[in-house]
């Protein structure tokens, strides 16, 4: 690492530097310690987060999944030593798959401050490596858009089944036909309340001016494909638009993964949300519940994994493909490898239009 450019995470809005330590890494526990940065503990602000005082010193409490326990104990509890020691302060763990907070005391207030700070970083890295759990996504799967989808994977197979690598496995479960908004990791039920109350507060804050408080009627029409060679197509498409040529989905969508990637519950991929629904993709050759691995950054498999599928017939022959209109009434909080009565994701929160 160039010392001079190191690596930079924003966390709550702030910049912290990454330092890489010249120590042995233990295998399947953190690689890198982080500190805050520039400056020593004694800079940090003491309004990031609340700081108690107490009879013996100084206080702080902060929720974490219990799936990231680990990484803050680290091997042997290597890590917590070596935090607690560096801060000179006690860190407090609940048993591991007990839920709950982790308190943070110490005799200064500086040394508490330092401790979260460096804890925030850590859990911050190590989220990023789990494979998301929950997406928002936006049901495409209405019997009459499942019926066109059956025909258009019908006639697919029918005039383009010699070209190479097209099969039957390559399509989308037509009850999962929908939109990705955005992937997010909700490791336990509060986090997932979080996430289903953020959406109620986007609903009062600018869904329902926007969507007029009735649902959106968009047509699905036309596919397109997501690399640039169309002999080596990984994912084929359909594309989404307003019946009435307006772009306010596009506003609801785009404002909905900003407001979400503000809070923290969600990775920021792209300046704009793209309105597609996947129809063919090769990571269901090998695995029919890969829907949602190659819209994230998280948990993505590797090309070596992919078959890749000639695609120019198709595009030929179905540009215009029309797959009908749907009404939009809902955005879902929907859970990942899942599925309810009508064979959709299940549904852990939703915000109605």
């Amino acid at each position: 690492m160039d010392i001079l450019r190191p690596t930079l995470i924003r966390i709550g809005g702030r910049v912290y530097r990454k330092n890489v330590i010249q120590e042995q890494a233990y295998q399947h526990e953190e690689e890198d310690d982080f500190c805050a940065g520039p400056g020593d503990c004694a800079d940090e602000p003491c309004d990031a987060f609340v700081v108690e005082e107490t009879e013996k010193g100084f206080q702080c409490r902060v929720e974490v999944p219990s799936l990231l326990y680990k990484y803050i104990i680290g091997k042997k509890g290597e890590t917590k030593k070596r935090l607690e020691t560096e801060t000179r302060t006690s860190i407090i763990i609940p048993k591991l798959g007990v839920e709950g907070e982790i308190v943070i005391t110490g005799q200064h207030r500086s040394g508490v401050i330092s401790a979260r700070t460096r804890i925030d970083v850590l859990l911050d890295s190590f989220r990023k490596k789990q494979p998301f759990t929950h997406f928002l996504s936006l049901a495409l799967n209405q019997p009459t858009i499942q019926e066109k989808f059956l025909q258009f994977k019908g006639e697919v197979l029918e005039k383009c089944s010699k070209d190479h690598g097209v099969s039957s496995s390559l399509f989308q479960n037509p009850a999962k036909l929908h939109l990705t908004l955005g992937t997010l990791v909700l490791l336990n039920e509060q986090e997932i309340q979080k996430a289903c109350d953020l959406l109620q507060r986007c609903k009062e804050d600018f869904v329902d001016q926007i969507a007029g408080g009735k649902p959106l009627t968009v047509e699905v029409v036309g596919v397109e494909y997501m690399n640039d060679d169309p002999a080596m197509t990984d994912v084929l498409y359909a594309k989404v638009r307003m019946k009435d040529g307006s772009d306010r989905l596009q506003m609801i969508v785009d404002q909905l993964v900003e407001r979400f990637v503000a809070s923290g519950l969600m990775l920021k991929e792209w300046d704009r949300v793209k309105l597609h629904a996947t129809v063919m993709n090769t990571l269901f050759r090998k695995d029919p519940s890969a829907e949602e691995r190659n819209n994230t950054m998280t948990g993505k498999s590797s090309f070596k994994e992919r078959e890749s599928f000639n695609g120019r017939n198709i595009l030929k022959l179905f540009e215009n493909f029309c797959f009908g209109e749907v009404q939009l009434d809902s955005v879902r909080l929907s859970q990942r490898f899942s599925s309810d009565a009508s064979g959709y994701y299940a549904t852990s929160g939703q915000l109605m239009f």
